[in-house]
């Protein structure tokens, strides 16, 4: 659960870049202490919502996506209070919600209520690619690096071994089945986006899937960082629909990977 509570970072590093567009100026928000049984926890847009026993009352909690199970204790970061806000992840209004920056032991990071909001309402943005633009200004050696990139992705990669192994294509169509549960995937490095929201975004090819039908390229998250060309074995948690704001959208998601040659 800890390696999960840093993906908050991805979220607030949006909410930073976006607070002088939609509020700046806003008084920073008494911060609620965080600590208690959950009694209730579901996942929408990329966050985990907590009803928490806080004390003697009970509230909901936005936090980074994270494995939660009611029954558990958790402490979390102090957080602050949004009145009526609705979570279009969850399609739910929420009379009062605290946002949190995960469990307590997380790096902490300031922002302001009116740009968390733009963040968990979704912020207008091209539907996918964010993260490769992004990285086109680190990657000034090479026009010619996309090409090996776009053959690799035919090359066939050996298949992983183990009880969680699966190609890129099984992955694709197994994907419902596997949501928030580990996968492992062997395939080739085609693309690495370095330190976008303090994560590397690797795109990975095996030489199955339907690239007509996008499912040929797997984009993992991990602070591992493999080079370009690379045959790696991949392990980490499959998420579904995930959707960071500004634009950040991605059907299936392999996150916090660990790598292995």
């Amino acid at each position: 659960m800890k390696h999960l509570v840093n993906l908050l970072s991805l979220f607030f590093v949006f909410a930073l870049l976006t607070a002088h567009q939609v509020g700046a100026a806003d008084a920073k928000p008494k911060e609620i202490p965080l600590s208690g049984k959950v009694l209730e926890t579901m996942d929408g847009g990329g966050y985990t919502y907590v009803n928490l026993q806080n004390g003697a009352e009970k509230v909901w909690v936005a936090i980074p996506l994270t494995k939660v199970k009611v029954g558990q204790q958790l402490s979390l970061m102090p957080g602050f209070e949004m009145k009526n806000f609705t979570s279009k992840g969850l399609n739910r209004k929420f009379d009062r919600v605290i946002f949190s920056g995960g469990l307590a032991n997380a790096d902490k990071i300031e922002m302001s209520p009116a740009a968390i909001k733009a963040v968990h309402q979704g912020v207008p943005g091209a539907q996918k690619g964010a993260p490769a633009a992004k990285a086109a200004p680190a990657a000034t050696a090479a026009p010619a690096a996309a090409a090996p990139a776009a053959v690799a992705k035919n090359q066939k990669v050996t298949k992983a071994k183990g009880a969680n192994a699966y190609t890129i294509a099984e992955i694709y169509a197994k994907s419902k089945k596997l949501e928030k549960k580990p996968v492992v995937v062997r395939g080739r490095v085609v693309r690495v986006s370095q330190k976008i929201m303090k994560r590397n975004w690797i795109h990975l090819a095996d030489g199955t899937g339907s690239s007509a039908k996008k499912t040929d390229d797997l984009v993992v998250t991990s602070k591992d960082l493999p080079k370009e060309g690379d045959v790696v074995t991949v392990s980490g948690t499959l998420y579904n629909n995930l959707d960071f704001g500004s634009g950040y959208r991605y059907n299936v998601l392999v996150q916090d990977a660990k790598f292995k040659k």
